[in-house]
């Protein structure tokens, strides 16, 4: 069947941004406003940070929502379910969406050898765990030619030190990513992964951005010369749900400057 999405040129489209309060999920959600986007955007603990993108995106001329959200605790995504559906028509006048980016997570540096039963469980549940889960919550409510972006890591393609769990839990997003490609497809939804590369943001600790040395490491192995910035990615972002990329799905893009070729 050739769907499309049920939005309208003159109605709003609708993304769902997990993880939009900071980092990369707030470059998305601005880059995503620039572009004729309304956002809901979902927040783990700081609902200061999170009100502040919605402020920037209101400054942007579109409209934004923020909703506290665990990803990693997948008993809470019915609930959550209801309350996204409650919100679209309350906010938006709307029953579906058009695009949900799975985004959220947080970062590890453990070795393999030292990874213990707890820290592996911690990543799969955000990572692996609750992007499936929260997925499967959430496709009821996407409209037909709707999309899916996944966040993957440059990290599932090459390799460093005490990334080997953080790396794997990737690794089976590429792999889900396919197969959510290839199943929903007679719904004319595609589904992508975006593999950033190092990028300067308070993920890890703000490693990237913070240490000289670690900044200067990233930079002399990318090909462009230089760490990644949140809006690097936040640009692909838009690019890779717009309509003109409508012809793509079950692809692994990386933006990652050309990290380790």
């Amino acid at each position: 069947m050739n769907a499309t999405p049920t939005s309208t040129p003159s109605t709003p489209r609708i993304a769902l941004i997990t993880g939009g309060s900071r980092g990369l999920g707030r470059s998305a959600a601005l880059h995503l406003a620039a572009s004729g986007w309304d956002v809901v955007i979902t927040y783990a603990e700081r609902a200061d940070a999170a009100q502040e993108t919605v402020a920037a995106v209101a400054q942007a001329g579109r409209k934004a929502v923020a909703l506290q959200l665990d990803t990693g605790k997948s008993g809470t995504f019915a609930a959550f379910a209801d309350t996204f559906r409650a919100t679209l028509a309350q906010e938006f006048g709307r029953e579906r969406f058009d695009a949900l980016f799975n985004n959220a997570g947080n970062g590890s540096n453990v070795p393999f050898m030292q990874t213990t039963e707890q820290e592996f469980d911690n990543l799969m549940n955000i990572h692996l765990k609750g992007v499936f889960f929260l997925t499967q919550a959430l496709v009821p409510l996407l409209a037909d030619g709707g999309r899916i972006l996944n966040v993957s890591s440059g990290l599932a393609r090459f390799c460093a030190p005490g990334k080997a769990t953080y790396a794997t839990m990737k690794g089976g997003i590429e792999v889900l990513s396919r197969y959510l490609a290839s199943e929903l497809g007679p719904r004319g939804i595609r589904v992508n992964t975006l593999a950033p590369g190092a990028i300067a943001t308070d993920f890890g600790n703000g490693v990237v951005r913070d240490n000289p040395q670690v900044n200067a490491m990233v930079a002399a192995n990318t090909a462009l010369g230089r760490v990644g910035q949140p809006d690097d990615i936040g640009g692909a972002v838009a690019a890779l749900l717009s309509s003109d990329m409508g012809w793509m799905t079950g692809e692994r893009i990386e933006v990652s400057g050309g990290m380790h070729l």
